[in-house]
């Protein structure tokens, strides 16, 4: 009995295995496109410039003079200038009044990307900045973007 429910389990996984692929080969990340970029310096100049390269048109962007409780929003572009596909792991604002929104789906090579960076004044006053690292499979592993207001009280 302890056989036939092993064979049963194998058969099952053996199943699940191949029956869980998908047509959508564009969306799914592949180990090619997973990278260690902190070990990158052990890499050859070859391995190095087949990395993702995450290439921000600003990396900074100043609100202004705003009015304390007003929410912003600010859309940072960039562009996937490397030679395979990028994966933003994460997005982490230096506050929380600060929130992001990344791209979900790997950026192939050439396509463009953003991340929507939401700032709320309400608890903020005077010149503010705020910092969001950026983490991905690139070289450096961080990009860091900066937002600024001048937060007046009505």
């Amino acid at each position: 009995m302890n056989c036939l429910l092993k064979s049963f389990f194998v058969i099952m996984a053996f199943f699940l295995f191949f029956s869980c692929s998908s047509d959508k080969k564009s969306e799914q990340v592949t180990v090619a496109d997973i990278h260690n970029p902190q070990s990158a310096e052990g890499l050859s100049k070859k391995e190095i410039e087949k990395m993702p390269i995450l290439a921000f048109e600003t990396l900074n962007y100043d609100f202004g003079k705003v009015i304390q409780g007003e929410q912003l929003s600010y859309v940072f572009k960039f562009t996937n200038t490397g030679k395979s596909n990028l994966i933003i792991y994460s997005t982490e604002a230096s506050c929380g009044c600060t929130t992001t929104t990344p791209p979900k789906a790997p950026v192939k090579p050439g396509e463009k990307g953003e991340i929507k960076v939401m700032f709320n004044s309400k608890t903020q006053k005077g010149e503010v900045s705020k910092t969001v690292v950026v983490s991905a499979n690139t070289y450096p592993t961080r990009t860091f973007l900066k937002i600024k207001a001048n937060v007046v009280i009505p």
